[in-house]
């Protein structure tokens, strides 16, 4: 099938200069992208041709092979298109279309990135609040180039993408936008590496920070200490510290919410007769916690002090400290205590 006139195709007069060209191709552009016509089979043939069209008609060497010779001309001097190459050089006219290749300036400030780290505490922690210090190793801008990679932060624009950053590439029936493989979508290259971070634009750094860790906190919680990430570039601000917490199991207590869990273990005379007894402290150096079971308490049944857990973490006060009543029944019973035990039992029978 026999090529149509590229100027028909743009539907501009052979005198036509560069705006009007770039304007035309735009209309088609918006006109046929298959994006906006997924309906049509026809729309990515249209599109193409009005690529190929303005990719002659917008090169002034093309363009005069082609008044002079037409299609036929332009394969014999060398001027054939490629159809993998039709968007390669139009980045300026599809970035205008797209969306302008938003990008931020190479120059820009930009906020540090965040830094992550894991502390574990002691359920007694969480409770009363506590403090780490944290020795963090992490990336950092490079203070001799800013980050950039380059020697003296001096930097050209990049020849691909012409400086945009973005590249419009053809993807099956779409054209979709890329960052630039040279730039890494900055728009710009180093003119020579910084010899500090040898063109990586990152040096390594060890710190110390003080991180207040307050009580209420829980198991997998994760806490943020403003402005103690990485630096940022250019004049940008810094990133956040995030800490991740974990808290060491206990060997007495649980933690249930704002409240904490103790299993209190009675035997069958405390539990009839009632008992008085002593909870552990949360910590080992602390003072124990004085429990009182009333006689005839149940299994399951729960004591509470109040006030003893960890700040609430929504509204004021405490969490209580619960205790969960558990009567133990001995395995082993010496002849004597079973012989108790049996009168016992007789004398509820009546």
């Amino acid at each position: 099938m026999a090529k149509r006139d590229y100027y028909e195709v743009l539907g501009v007069p052979r005198d036509a200069d560069a705006k009007s060209l770039k304007s035309a191709y735009r209309r088609l552009a918006r006109q046929h992208h298959p994006d906006r016509n997924p309906d049509d089979p026809n729309a990515e043939a249209a599109f193409k041709e009005a690529a190929e069209a303005y990719q002659v008609l917008c090169d002034p060497e093309k363009r005069a092979t082609y008044d002079r010779y037409g299609h036929a001309g332009l394969e014999s001097h060398g001027f054939a298109v490629d159809p993998s190459d039709i968007f390669g050089g139009l980045q300026d006219i599809l970035g205008d279309f797209f969306g302008g290749f938003r990008r931020q300036r190479a120059d820009a400030p930009t906020r540090g990135a965040d830094v992550r780290t894991t502390v574990t505490i002691e359920l007694a922690d969480t409770v009363e609040g506590t403090t780490r210090e944290i020795d963090l190793r992490h990336a950092s801008p490079c203070g001799d180039c800013q980050g950039t990679g380059a020697a003296h932060g001096e930097m050209d624009r990049c020849g691909r993408c012409n400086g945009m950053g973005r590249l419009a590439v053809r993807r099956g029936a779409f054209v979709v936008q890329v960052d630039c493989p040279d730039c890494q979508g900055r728009g710009q290259r180093a003119k020579a590496s910084c010899q500090e971070c040898e063109g990586t634009g990152q040096t390594i750094i060890d710190r110390r920070v003080r991180v207040e860790i307050p009580g209420g906190v829980d198991h997998g919680d994760t806490l943020r200490v403003r402005d103690e990430g990485q630096e940022g570039t250019r004049g940008g601000p810094p990133g956040h510290l995030l800490v991740d917490i974990r808290v060491a199991q206990h060997p007495h207590y649980t933690r249930d919410g704002d409240d904490l869990v103790f299993p209190l273990h009675l035997s069958f005379p405390q539990a009839a007769l009632g008992a008085k007894l002593a909870a552990p402290p949360i910590r080992a150096d602390g003072e124990p916690y004085e429990v009182v079971a009333p006689a005839g308490i149940q299994p399951g049944e729960t004591l509470v002090i109040a006030g003893e857990g960890p700040p609430r973490r929504r509204g004021r006060g405490r969490g209580d400290l619960v205790c969960v009543v558990q009567v133990d029944v001995p395995k082993d019973l010496s002849p004597k205590a079973r012989e108790l035990i049996e009168k016992l039992a007789q004398s509820f029978q009546g």
